[in-house]
């Protein structure tokens, strides 16, 4: 493991396993409920709240990036997803979201089943 100069007491419990990943999961899924909440006392657009749910959701991983934990493809997709549905909303594209993120998710999905594995 690379050195991210951050002390071993914050990266492991008492027993000296890995504490990070579960610290960081409470940390984000409070930040989640705390932005829900404060766009819902707020009442801004669905834009905004897309938009900060994706900021949220890549700034975990981004996080865990700097502590050397695996980066999960699954929230990285979906924080991409968020934070192009936030802008969508934000920009009024008369075009539909939801279809288009489909067809496109569907179109990668056929194109990784012809990708070559290395070895």
């Amino acid at each position: 493991m690379v050195d991210s100069g951050v002390p071993e007491s914050v990266l492991t419990d008492e027993a000296g396993k890995p504490d990070m990943e579960k610290k960081l999961a409470a940390i984000g899924w409070g930040a989640f409920f705390a932005w829900l909440g404060l766009v819902l006392l707020m009442k801004v657009g669905s834009g905004i709240v897309l938009l900060g749910i994706g900021v949220i959701t890549l700034g975990m991983q981004g996080v865990r990036k700097y502590y050397n934990l695996d980066l999960e493809r699954f929230w990285l997709v979906c924080g991409a997803i968020f934070l192009a549905g936030g802008i969508w909303e934000l920009a009024q594209l008369d075009l539909p979201f939801v279809p288009i993120v489909l067809v496109l998710l569907g179109a990668v999905l056929i194109g990784s089943a012809f990708r070559k594995k290395p070895g």
